[in-house]
């Protein structure tokens, strides 16, 4: 019985590493009928409760690096070999550090919050397919899955700032409910553009509808390669540096700001749960960026199709990441009322101008005339280029940045 129970598990590891079709099935086959439900759904949640907590770890190293490079700096280089203890350093003063909750607080939300932040993160990655054959869950409205859970990071921004019985932690909780309400609308409405044209919610079916090539097998179907879907990838990155608070968009805990915004009256390992659901949460965003924009798991050309899928959909993840880190680098950060006017002034406007892009690219594609490819081409990304430049200089005032009028209260 051990035998056949190592041989299965040592079989499923080589299906998986190998990019078999169902990696599960030689090791469930020796389990009891009655079990094989719940270890099936183990087996699904243990990678991604194992993997992206430790590329969690990874990339806060990596950003450390990156951002001492790009400052002319040496970043972490005392812990370990270049530094690379250092997630193990930071994890352990996180979690020996005293757990300090204010007198006055509300202790049971106070407590909650961090966790109802974690656990919808984590549930967003069930619908994302990692490769070929890893999807831990195929539902046939797996988007809608996905910014359904993902909606519940405004309740717990909430439930920190307002448990936490402070000023400011419930005007920086405020200020982060509403930019990240601000960016989900048109985060959400650039991926009905990629719906609208796969014609489908279920991730794995939007995956599929970007397989193939075009001029000869150089190009690659991946939406980010027509013109809606090119400014449909801007806005939805741009959105997801603001849902994930990343630099420039990171005033809701930005030391220059309200302290740390809803943060404040937080320590120890629940300071570092909610800093743990912020990177969850950037990979989750990057993930549903690569499904739905950069083909998911497939490899840009056929002759590497047999490089495994995953590591196509984990090159992808990465190269958003390290955009990410980048931008922060070199980006300052923005005052809040320019925050908000990108967001509701060019975002918005922008996004649902695209869907009116696609709907033009779809119905023009029985266009039968020569070069319809090229005026396919020119008319919708004039469609895009003149709104984007008038939006543009409308939100900068002719192109000159627009001054703050401070008032200040009177007797």
């Amino acid at each position: 019985m051990i035998g056949d129970f190592l041989k299965g598990l040592f079989s499923m590891i080589w299906a998986v590493v190998m990019d078999h079709p169902d990696p599960k099935a030689d090791f469930l086959a020796v389990l009891p009928g009655v079990v094989q439900p719940f270890v099936s759904v183990v087996l699904s949640i243990t990678p991604i409760m194992l993997v992206f907590p430790g590329l969690f770890a990874l990339t806060t190293w990596l950003e450390r690096k990156g951002l001492g490079r790009i400052q002319n700096r040496l970043g972490p280089n005392r812990v370990g070999p270049y530094g690379l203890f250092q997630p193990v350093a930071d994890g352990l003063k996180m979690v020996t550090k005293e757990d300090i909750v204010p007198r006055n607080a509300d202790k049971l939300i106070h407590f909650l919050a961090p966790v109802v932040l974690v656990v919808p993160t984590l549930l967003a990655y069930v619908v994302l397919p990692f490769g070929r054959n890893l999807v831990p869950i195929d539902l046939d409205a797996g988007i809608l899955f996905f910014f359904a859970v993902g909606a519940s990071t405004e309740l717990s921004v909430f439930m920190a700032g307002w448990s936490s019985r402070n000023k400011y932690s419930l005007l920086g909780a405020m200020r982060a409910i509403a930019q990240m309400i601000s960016y989900e609308i048109p985060l959400i409405i650039s991926s009905v553009t990629v719906i609208m044209l796969a014609g489908s919610l279920s991730l794995v079916q939007i995956v599929a509808q970007q397989d193939g090539h075009s001029f000869s097998g150089l190009v690659p179907h991946w939406n980010v390669f027509k013109p809606w879907g090119f400014a449909g990838f801007i806005i939805f990155l741009i959105a997801s540096l603001a849902e994930s608070n990343r630099s420039p968009f990171d005033i809701p805990e930005a030391e220059s700001e309200i302290i740390a915004g809803h943060l404040t009256e937080y320590s120890g390992f629940k300071y570092a749960l909610f800093f743990l659901a912020e990177y969850l949460g950037m990979f989750a965003v990057s993930g549903l960026a690569v499904t739905l924009f950069l083909g998911g798991w497939h490899a840009p050309w056929a002759f590497l199709d047999d490089v495994p899928s995953y590591l196509w959909f984990f090159i992808k993840l990465m190269g958003l990441v390290f955009l990410f880190i980048w931008i922060r680098g070199t980006l300052p950060r923005l005052r809040v009322d320019q925050l908000l006017n990108l967001a509701w002034k060019f975002m918005l406007p922008m996004a649902l101008l695209n869907l009116v892009v696609a709907a033009v690219w779809h119905f023009t594609s029985v266009w039968n005339v020569a070069g319809a490819i090229f005026w396919r081409w020119l008319l919708c990304a004039a469609m895009i280029a003149i709104p984007y430049v008038w939006l543009g200089r409308a939100l900068t005032a002719g192109g000159k940045p627009t001054k703050r009028t401070y008032r200040y209260a009177t007797d």
